[in-house]
């Protein structure tokens, strides 16, 4: 695929956007970026997936940097339960990544739709839910381990790591904002992990066509789309408006397979 700026910037919106926002960004950039190929997905599309992802990763580090702060200076019991909580994704996310069956699941179209459709699910489950008041400080290694179980079934396309995550925790009784910022610091080691696999993947296979400086807008654009992204969700989850992406996702997947079984049949 020869990126042009119109698609780097397309994709790199839609990422900032659905990174952060319960919709599932993996889904959307490879919805999108097929539609745009015409059906097809190349390898290229992508690696340039993990450089916009990469800029999302960046506005994480700049809306929570206060809570980074203290996860590196006092707060090591956070960090404890990161690491417990991102176990299922590195087990189940390393296999997927290193075979091909793997890499067609995870690039599957077919398979989005009805994951669409059970993100929306949760997510209307999770409004459900009465909050509770715990904290994340304070939450036990083993619901650190499910909500961490969650972000590794949210590998699959379609399903949305935030949306799963954020419900696990409201489900295990945290508050709504203590359920946010675990899902999103826990996004960290994830995101950069599949950077660095990406990162030596390109190393290894040099054949992006997508110019540097593009790589570099695409980024930009995707961490400043993702600062009010953060913000946004925040903001809705506190009104707890779940429900309007539940409604969302599922009115989608349902278009998607749709259009999905009628291209196959």
């Amino acid at each position: 695929m020869d990126s042009s700026l119109w698609q780097v910037v397309v994709l790199a919106v839609v990422q900032g956007i659905t990174e952060f926002l319960p919709i599932s960004s993996d889904g959307h950039l490879l919805l999108i970026a097929t539609w745009m190929q015409g059906g097809r997905t190349s390898a290229e599309t992508h690696d340039l997936a993990i450089v916009l992802h990469l800029g999302t990763l960046l506005s994480i580090v700049v809306y929570y940097r206060r809570q980074i702060v203290d996860l590196m200076t006092r707060d090591w019991r956070t960090i404890g339960l990161i690491v417990v909580g991102t176990l299922p994704a590195v087990l189940i996310g390393l296999p997927l990544k290193m075979t091909n069956w793997g890499e067609a699941v995870l690039n599957s179209t077919l398979l989005a739709g009805p994951m669409l459709a059970v993100s929306g699910i949760i997510l209307l489950f999770a409004d459900g839910i009465t909050p509770g008041e715990g904290t994340y400080r304070n939450m036990s290694f083993s619901r650190a381990f499910w909500i961490g179980v969650a972000q590794a079934c949210a590998l699959l396309p379609g399903l949305s790591r935030s949306g799963s995550t954020i419900a696990s925790g409201l489900a295990l009784g945290l508050a709504r904002p203590q359920s946010a910022t675990f899902s999103f610091l826990l996004a960290i080691p994830a995101i950069a992990g599949a950077g660095v696999l990406g990162g030596l993947h390109l190393a290894k296979f040099p054949r992006l066509s997508t110019p540097p400086w593009q790589l570099l807008l695409g980024a930009g654009i995707s961490f400043l789309v993702g600062l009010l992204a953060l913000s946004w969700v925040n903001h809705w989850l506190a009104q707890g408006r779940l429900y309007l992406f539940g409604w969302y996702c599922i009115a989608l997947g349902i278009v998607v397979l749709g259009l999905e079984v009628a291209r196959w049949w």
